[in-house]
């Protein structure tokens, strides 16, 4: 607010109004379930280039799939977003799930423009796991299955995941 790049905030000053600030935010995914089945992402972004990602990947959504209906919160202080795209009125549930993957990708590409990585907080799990090698670096990649290999010499825990 000093810097004059956040206009307006609310900050709780009780632990009632966490509570209602609190409960505001989980309400979202239960409103969210109005549109139906959605695809899902939840990814992180430079905080510093969060409005350009919001804008450029609504922007791209849009064009190439038209009417699709966005569902965009998260935990903006460290960038992690729960970026969702429903089907609206443009679509049925099975046609939106039909083009998941062109939306992903559209998804993906743009999160990486920023350099911001496609897994936030919920990790990559199976559905994102092909996903992974496409925007993780080499290196990275081998040092995550180097950890998952002295951690897990076997494969016992947590089979078929990434980690």
């Amino acid at each position: 607010m000093e810097q004059q790049l956040i206009v307006d905030a609310v900050i709780a000053e009780n632990v009632s109004q966490s509570r209602a600030l609190w409960h505001l935010r989980e309400s979202i995914p239960l409103a969210e379930r109005n549109f139906g089945k959605s695809v899902k992402h939840d990814i992180a972004v430079p905080a510093s280039r969060m409005a350009e990602f919001v804008e450029s990947t609504r922007s791209a959504l849009q064009q190439r799939f038209p009417g699709v209906e966005l569902v965009i919160f998260g935990h903006l202080g460290d960038g992690n977003l729960h970026y969702n795209v429903a089907r609206g009125d443009a679509y049925t549930e099975a046609e939106l799930l039909a083009l998941q993957a062109e939306i992903h990708g559209v998804v993906h590409d743009l999160v990486h423009a920023v350099q911001g990585s496609i897994s936030a907080e919920h990790g990559i799990g199976q559905l994102k796991r092909d996903y992974l090698p496409k925007y993780k670096d080499p290196v990275g990649m081998a040092l995550m299955r180097r950890i998952k290999a002295a951690l897990d010499p076997d494969g016992l825990m947590n089979p078929g995941k990434v980690l």
